[in-house]
């Protein structure tokens, strides 16, 4: 069985710095020099996990295949790695605290009293271990979220500590990722802040072996010495993070700048094979050299934070590489759209998605937004709330049921053309109880979703309560609307679609949690596609 190296990557100075990214990037350069590397993410908050989070405070919430709501950076390490992440790669201190008092109340300490240190401290390292004690990886990486001093990260910092010098130093890396801001004022960069961030971890007893330096202008020789001299690292240990125009630059940046090359050497690992990206770089020149463009209206409700559809978005740079198309996405606020004003605001648009969502905020403009879609032959894309919304909007001025709705929204509604599902009927509790993760679909033949996928068979990622009543697919079909994909075990319906239209699909589950760099998702690659069609015949 493998024996499994781990490297921890913390964050100073400020928040926002990109440890995800710069984590994502090194497993993806040592999985492409031959070793089997997964990431995982602590975070220090104390929800249990981001589920019940709206979107303002923690960015989206990311599902994977087995129903684990989690950090978004689990998503950056699935679009890197092409590898899907689990529950254990997610881990919150709400779920350590709930572990170990539910061990306190099983009586696991009995006559002990629990402390921070050992008990949450020992979960901690615990919870490091598991991935790497399956055998599967040759390399771990941690990271670590919060800034380092932050009250609550304190703990885990001190776990790190533990875990170093119980495995020893060979067994273990510390890559601490800082800012070098430059004042403009002065023309320089200044190193302080790195210093402090740095004299910081040390007082808590951990030194970090690698520094990346995350600047906007480029770190002079004197500059990476002195950093290293008074950080006490090794001078190849200073790594540049230099702003770029894509997070998908960030791996060949930090291949040029040797950060597998020196974190390997600290592993005591070869460096094995030179790494072969020329597929990644395939995918950037494409992304980078387009040879059309589109615009794509996105609706939703939570536009004002870029975070909030963080895969949505990747997922189009993705089908924008694929199409050799430059995808120009249109953030657009929902509840400033109506049937009024909605020919005005989206005209011009080559294609619209409307996104997924909870709640009747904004509700009214996505079923106007789907409306004029639907009227003026303009590709449609419906995520989860998209795709009911979708359905409302079909029975509000095609079935002639102007006060149709979901229960959701108005649960008194005489035609709830959308429910809430049976085996959500007697949930009370909100936290990870919704349907969850992937479940399989049946498609029907001949339908645009067959020819999107491709097959008949397919599974994708859920993440909802609420879902078509079956109670109208009668009446839904009679009127040419196609329920093209249907769940085989309860008979949900996943995908609907009108034949007539150039592109109009709608689907309850979350493609976006599935597109990666390797693999873009179909339904993206497809509707980028119908827009550029509707791009050309403007």
């Amino acid at each position: 069985m493998k024996k499994a190296k781990y490297v921890f990557v913390t964050g100073g100075v400020t928040s926002s710095l990109g440890k995800g990214i710069i984590a994502a990037s090194l497993a993806k350069l040592l999985q492409a020099r031959g070793y089997s590397t997964t990431i995982q993410k602590f975070d220090p908050y104390i929800n249990v996990d981001p589920g019940t989070m709206n979107p303002y405070e923690h960015g989206e919430c990311y599902v994977t295949n087995d129903g684990a709501e989690t950090d978004l950076d689990l998503g950056h390490y699935e679009r890197f790695l092409n590898i899907p992440t689990s529950q254990a790669n997610n881990v919150t201190t709400g779920r350590i605290y709930q572990t170990v008092i539910d061990n306190e109340r099983e009586g696991k300490y009995l006559g002990k009293t629990v402390q921070v240190i050992p008990h949450i401290t020992d979960e901690i390292k615990r919870r490091v271990m598991l991935l790497g004690e399956t055998g599967e990886y040759d390399v771990v990486i941690t990271e670590l979220g919060g800034t380092v001093g932050d009250i609550e990260s304190l703990p885990y910092v001190e776990a790190v500590r533990q875990l170093r010098w119980e495995l020893g130093n060979d067994d273990t890396c510390v890559i601490h990722l800082t800012l070098v801001p430059y004042l403009k004022a002065a023309g320089e960069l200044k190193t302080k802040p790195t210093q402090h961030s740095v004299k910081g971890l040390q007082e808590l007893g951990v030194q970090p072996d690698i520094l990346v330096c995350r600047t906007e202008h480029k770190l002079t020789p004197e500059i990476r010495k002195k950093v290293a001299l008074f950080c006490n690292v090794n001078r190849n240990a200073v790594i540049e993070s230099i702003d770029v125009s894509s997070i998908y630059e960030v791996p060949l940046v930090m291949l040029k700048e040797k950060l597998d090359k020196v974190t390997l050497a600290k592993l005591r690992l070869s460096s094995k094979v030179e790494p072969n990206l020329d597929s990644w770089k395939d995918f950037l020149f494409r992304l980078s050299h387009p040879k059309s463009e589109v615009t794509i209206g996105l609706v939703g409700k939570y536009v004002e934070l870029q975070d909030a559809y963080k895969s949505i978005n990747e997922a189009f740079n993705h089908a924008g590489s694929v199409n050799e198309c430059n995808v120009n996405v249109i953030s657009i606020q929902s509840e400033a759209l109506g049937d009024e004003n909605a020919a005005e605001r989206l005209a011009g648009l080559d294609g619209v998605l409307v996104a997924p969502g909870f709640g009747d905020r904004g509700i009214e403009g996505k079923i106007s937004t789907i409306k004029y879609l639907r009227e003026n032959n303009v590709p449609f894309f419906g995520i989860c709330l998209g795709m009911q919304c979708a359905v409302i909007e079909y029975a509000r001025n095609v079935l002639g049921h102007p006060s149709a709705h979901s229960i959701e929204m108005n649960p008194k509604s005489k035609y709830p053309v959308i429910d809430l599902m049976e085996g959500q009927k007697k949930v009370k509790n909100k936290g990870g109880t919704m349907r969850l993760g992937s479940y399989e679909c049946e498609i029907t033949k001949g339908s645009l979703a067959h020819k999107v996928y491709g097959k008949t068979t397919i599974k994708e990622r859920h993440r909802h309560r609420y879902e078509f009543n079956n109670k109208f697919i009668k009446e839904f079909k009679d009127n040419g609307l196609v329920m093209s994909g249907i769940n085989p075990e309860n008979n949900l319906v996943e995908i609907i679609e009108i034949e007539e239209h150039p592109f109009f699909i709608g689907v309850q589950f979350h493609p976006e949690l599935k597109s990666t760099v390797d693999n873009p998702h179909p339904l993206f690659v497809k509707f980028v596609k119908a827009a550029q069609e509707k791009a050309k015949s403007r």
